[in-house]
């Protein structure tokens, strides 16, 4: 996005650099990498970086006032309602494309939001691995309002551990080894010395949870929480879990309900020039004649399944469920990224921390990722390169 940035490590690259930088990444854990990490980073002029930061603080005026949670009770799921929600999640991520608008100008454009958390503690390792691979000017940070390495990793601990005894904190995940992510679970014992637990390892005895550590049976005070309910019911081999949907004396981080509220069923409610359009399509009076301007989205899904990008008035007819989908206006991915090929498109997720003390969440860090097919994410991007994971460098 800064030409001159981008012309010197296009110059400067090598693909031998490029893999001396990819084996410092694959010892963080080895074998675990299981998502490809692309070759160059995002360079970000400080207009964008304020265009994301201000759109981001008009859907927090909308998180924050006292209606939203009256606003998205429909948005949980029955069936997934989970006891003890507290007053705010502790983490939010908002995604936003780098998007091109009528004029041809660079612009944000939300693309999804999430009450829920990320690679938080792998991108520590991964950004500080990033910025000496490419060898990053002073006057650039991966991290946000003042934030550093030695900050955000405190400010992470102060949230999910606290002051309690790490063993008493668990990541929470289903059949964590085959999650495409689990770098970051490894990550995180590392930084915060807590255990990962599968939902099939957990025990139930009256009001509170266990698992087993070394042949110990220990009390789970706190769950730093990476489970996406919705994704249990896809789930063969799970067999006879813990319900949680009762109440248990533990505190979640984030609580799962905030999966819910915070998500695509909030982005009807949001008015920014920044946030496309998007409609709940059972409250559409009239269906638009510009179908192939907007994306047909299912409300509870996760990772780009079930999206219709170019829709047409029988994939809305064929909805037998319109109160839990949505229709939002399309944005055009900008060619921003060159490469040595054909240009890459991007998208930023940038992460925020909420103490409970603070009155609003804080923006901190960030992470990145490439595209060259219709949509971000693996399944489009096969047998491609200078796409995948990276991290963006914020102009200071």
């Amino acid at each position: 996005m800064i030409k001159a940035l981008r012309q010197r490590f296009n110059a400067e690259f090598t693909k031998e650099k490029y893999d001396a930088y990819m084996v410092k990444i694959e010892q963080l854990e080895p074998g675990s990498l299981d998502f490809r990490n692309a070759e160059t980073p995002i360079f970000v002029p400080k207009d964008f970086t304020e265009k994301m930061l201000t759109a981001c603080e008009d859907i927090i005026d909308v998180i924050v006032d006292p209606s939203f949670i009256s606003l998205t009770n429909r948005g949980i799921p029955a069936n997934l309602k989970i006891p003890n929600e507290n007053k705010h999640p502790q983490f939010v991520v908002f995604d936003f494309g780098i998007c091109e608008n009528s004029t041809g100008a660079l612009e944000p454009q939300l693309i999804e939001m999430q009450g829920f958390p990320t690679l938080y503690a792998f991108q520590a390792f991964h950004s500080a691995l990033t910025a000496e691979y490419a060898h990053l000017p002073e006057n650039f940070s991966a991290y946000l309002n003042g934030y550093d390495e030695a900050t955000y990793i405190q400010c992470m601990k102060d949230i999910i551990v606290g002051d309690l005894d790490p063993r008493a904190v668990v990541l929470l995940e289903i059949f964590p080894e085959k999650q495409k992510t689990r770098i970051d679970f490894y990550c995180t014992e590392k930084l915060l010395g807590i255990k990962t637990v599968c939902l099939t390892k957990l025990v139930a005895e009256g009001n509170s949870l266990y698992y087993e550590d070394k042949g110990e049976k220990i009390q789970i005070k706190r769950i730093y929480n990476r489970l996406i309910f919705d994704d249990l019911e896809k789930q063969d081999g799970l067999g006879e879990v813990v319900d949680l949907t009762k109440n248990y004396d533990v505190e979640w981080v984030p609580h799962p309900n905030w999966f819910y509220r915070i998500s695509k069923f909030t982005l009807p409610f949001i008015n920014n020039p920044f946030v496309p359009k998007t409609f709940f399509l059972n409250e559409l009076k009239q269906i638009p004649t510009d179908l192939e301007n907007y994306v047909l989205k299912p409300l509870f899904s996760f990772a780009g399944m079930g999206v219709v990008i170019d829709v047409k008035q029988e994939d809305i007819d064929a909805v037998t469920d319109p109160e839990n989908w949505i229709l939002q206006r399309k944005v055009k991915y900008a060619d921003v990224i060159q490469t040595p090929d054909e240009p890459a498109k991007a998208e930023i997720r940038l992460f925020y921390f909420w103490k409970d003390e603070w009155t609003r969440p804080i923006a901190v860090h960030n992470l990145a990722r490439l595209s060259k097919g219709k949509m971000i994410g693996t399944r489009y991007n096969k047998n491609k390169e200078w796409v995948g994971g990276s991290v963006a460098f914020f102009e200071k």
